[in-house]
């Protein structure tokens, strides 16, 4: 189901609401210094507006939205900074598990996800992180009707937290979908250092741990799955970068140096309306995007990864570009400016780098 633009906007506006009273910026400072790295109530409110199961279908206890609800909903997370499941659990697993899933997959699976009781990740990468199929680094054996997974994954989003927990393994056949129990023997899950607090990111490790295939889909279901993925991280990008954005012309309108507001001054006009135009046409490409998914799918791939490296580098150009414009204090602790930066610099990363996304914009160009 699409909404039209006004109950699009809508939509944005309730979440935005919902953020704005329990996703400040001490929220967020708060809950990133937890153990789980995420509010479970805050969650839970969130799952009850229906974020939790925003592309879930309506007949597993979903919205059944699309693609363009989907980012218009990200871009206000992204503003947030919201440290919580959003792309592991509501986008990525959901997405994946109605891609590859049967109809029994989904219907024991899906309902908890969609009401935010249960929380969804996906281990679909190894040390490489390329997010292809060449970088799956876990291998599935069947025995009899069981099958057994060694390997590793790196970079799973939300891994410590998650209880269903979908894997991409490479079998004789090629790439299949797999779903292991969290208490599995031979599973181990290790959290990452990582440089944003806000994103938590694991390795599991797999050794002969017992698997249940998901669906019969192989890497095609992955990609669907990516694409959409990608999207939403795309409207957090330029969520987070129009955010940035704002309380950075906010504050060169009131910092004053030599008796006048330094947003006077010539050299950081150009250096404002050029951050302008990164989010502006960073916006076009989320949206535009999230358009071409909906109206075909399988399409979608060029528009999908100029999205994948255009937003990400432009809300790092912006984080970059804001710090400098606030000075020394951008620098500090205190100030949000890091944390933005922080995200932009993690997402940069995060389901194809820039590089990945150009070669993917290319080959669906025929170039």
């Amino acid at each position: 189901m699409t909404m039209s633009v006004a109950e699009r906007a809508e939509l944005a506006a309730a979440v935005k609401d919902l953020l704005g009273e329990h996703c400040t910026e001490a929220d967020v400072r708060r809950v990133m210094g937890t153990d789980d790295g995420f509010d479970r109530d805050l969650w839970n409110k969130l799952a009850a507006q229906g974020v939790a199961g925003l592309i879930v279908d309506p007949e597993y206890g979903g919205v059944g939205l699309g693609a363009q609800e989907l980012e218009a909903v990200a871009e206000v997370t992204g503003a947030a900074l919201l440290p919580a499941p959003f792309l592991s659990s509501a986008v990525f697993t959901t997405a994946l598990i109605q891609a590859a899933g049967a109809d029994d997959d989904k219907a024991r699976l899906l309902p908890a996800l969609a009401a935010g009781a249960s929380i969804g990740t996906v281990a679909a990468t190894g040390a490489r992180g390329t997010w292809a199929p060449d970088g799956v680094a876990v291998q599935a054996v069947q025995r009899d009707t069981d099958y057994r997974l060694t390997g590793d994954a790196h970079y799973v989003l939300d891994g410590q937290i998650a209880d269903v927990i979908i894997v991409a393994a490479k079998t004789d056949h090629g790439i299949a979908i797999f779903e292991v129990a969290p208490d599995a023997p031979g599973f181990d899950r290790t959290a990452a250092t990582v440089f944003d607090p806000t994103v938590r990111l694991s390795t599991y490790t797999f050794n002969q741990t017992p698997a249940r295939r998901i669906g019969t889909s192989g890497w095609a279901a992955v990609e669907h799955a990516l694409s959409l993925t990608v999207i939403a991280l795309a409207g957090e990008q330029v969520g987070g970068a129009r955010r940035l954005f704002d309380i950075t012309v906010e504050y060169l309108k009131t910092r004053i140096q030599f008796g006048r507001p330094i947003g006077s001054f010539q050299a950081i006009k150009h250096m404002a309306a050029d951050l302008l135009l990164e989010v502006e046409s960073a916006t076009s490409a989320a949206q535009h995007a999230a358009a071409q998914f909906d109206a075909d799918p399988v399409g979608a791939d060029g528009p999908v990864a100029l999205a994948g490296f255009a937003c990400a580098e432009a809300y790092h150009t912006t984080a970059m570009q804001a710090i400098q414009m606030h000075g020394g204090i951008g620098f500090t602790w205190e100030h949000p400016a890091h944390l933005f930066l922080r995200r932009a610099r993690t997402g940069r990363q995060l389901f194809g780098n820039s590089r990945d996304h150009r070669e993917r914009y290319l080959a669906s160009k025929g170039a």
